[in-house]
């Protein structure tokens, strides 16, 4: 589609929301004009449609709707749910992948970083589906989308064996982005004395046996871990203009710690000191929608809306829940946490600056890509009517009345 006109919304621009048309012509956003602009607008559908027999030319009415940058999804796991909702209930990826992607614009996001785990080896999280996962997604992509498919390579560093992978695929840039995990019981998520071990048993229906070697191995590996080869590694990463992160962090110990490895991003960290230590840092701080949709972490750690409040948390992932991203954004805003301006931004251009894209992607500024949703209300719940996807619509959905 190379001309589509968005017509009456309240555009939520990078610091101010403003009654405006968007314009987009071959993918970019080429205008937005206020109602006081309202002639320069009718001025550029005239043209637009001049000598238009085709029909070429859209115009979506967003009166009384908002209308958003695109949202960006930095950490989502929910595809391995999409392979594997239950134990030992393998689906094809090629089916899975695209009937994930079927969800994503209907829920505002128009970037996903696919979470994918190297090393954890529990569920998918192993070798034997990470090689063909990333592959899938990369021929995919260049193929067809609905939307912008991106690679987040999350690495545990107690993987011994899989340093030499996670470097070829850094150096080759078949990944987007990356993270640093190590979720040996003891520390981090896993703090707390048997938690990790509940985790397992909950998740995988491990006995106690399997359970306690599990937890041996892994521990042994952490031993053995080449931490000299994880900085080069973060270093090969900055090389190629890939952002990384670290995860869990603990303590503002950690974050220290982190930061010497060159990342850029705290995902999660466990409680608001060290989530205002990261920030304080210069990192960006990421915490899941899903924490603030609910008002508690599912782990029992550090409320999201906490560090909101305290100014030590400037990105909202969906983390394993699509759906909260968006309305997490518009929680923020109806309980006068943020204004709305500020809680897109920590789903759209905030995401978009830390990985190295918002000169593209991530605002509704003329000249970047037509990544933008139009986004209703129904019961104080956001709901996306439409969704465009580099100057396409993806998605356009409506309802009936039965009343």
């Amino acid at each position: 589609m190379s001309k589509l006109l968005i017509r009456g919304g309240r555009a939520v621009l990078p610091d101010a929301v403003a009654d405006a048309d968007v314009a987009v012509r071959n993918g970019r956003i080429e205008g937005i004009w206020t109602k006081e602009e309202r002639a320069r607008s009718e001025a550029w559908l005239a043209e637009a449609r001049e000598g238009d027999a085709s029909g070429e030319t859209v115009i979506i009415d967003a009166e009384g709707r908002y209308v958003l940058p695109g949202l960006i999804d930095t950490h989502c796991d929910a595809i391995e749910k999409e392979i594997q909702p239950r134990p030992n209930t393998l689906f094809p990826l090629d089916m899975s992948l695209m009937e994930f992607e079927r969800k994503l614009p209907l829920h505002g996001i128009t970037t996903m970083y696919h979470s994918l785990s190297l090393g954890v080896g529990l569920s998918l999280r192993g070798d034997h589906l990470l090689t063909q996962l990333v592959e899938l997604i990369r021929e995919y992509r260049c193929k067809r989308a609905m939307i912008r498919h991106r690679i987040h390579l999350r690495y545990e560093v107690s993987h011994l064996d899989g340093l030499p992978v996670v470097e070829r695929y850094v150096r080759e840039r078949q990944v987007d982005y990356l993270s640093f995990m190590n979720h040996v019981p003891g520390q981090g998520q896993y703090r707390e004395p048997g938690s990790f071990e509940r985790y397992v048993m909950k998740n995988q229906g491990v006995d106690t046996e399997e359970v306690r070697r599990i937890t041996e191995e892994l521990i042994a590996r952490e031993r053995q871990v080449d931490w000299d080869g994880l900085r080069r590694l973060a270093g090969i990463a900055a090389e190629n203009g890939i952002s990384v992160a670290s995860h869990d962090d603990d303590s503002p110990q950690r974050v220290e710690e982190s930061s010497g490895f060159g990342v850029n991003v705290s995902e999660f960290p466990l409680n608001v000191e060290t989530a205002v230590f990261a920030k304080e840092k210069g990192l960006h701080v990421c915490v899941g929608a899903p924490n603030v949709v609910r008002g508690v972490s599912h782990d029992k750690n550090m409320r999201a809306v906490d560090a909101i409040r305290a100014g030590a948390a400037d990105i909202l992932c969906s983390d394993y829940h699509p759906a909260s991203l968006l309305t997490a954004v518009f929680k923020l805003f109806a309980d006068g946490e943020t204004d709305l301006p500020a809680a897109v931004r920590m789903a759209t251009l905030n995401p978009a600056r830390a990985l190295g894209t918002a000169e593209t992607v991530g605002s509704l500024e003329p000249g970047k890509a037509a990544d933008l949703i139009v986004v209703d209300r129904f019961e104080g719940h956001p709901w996306v009517t439409h969704t465009v996807v580099d100057g396409t619509i993806v998605y356009e959905g409506g309802v009936y009345y039965t009343g």
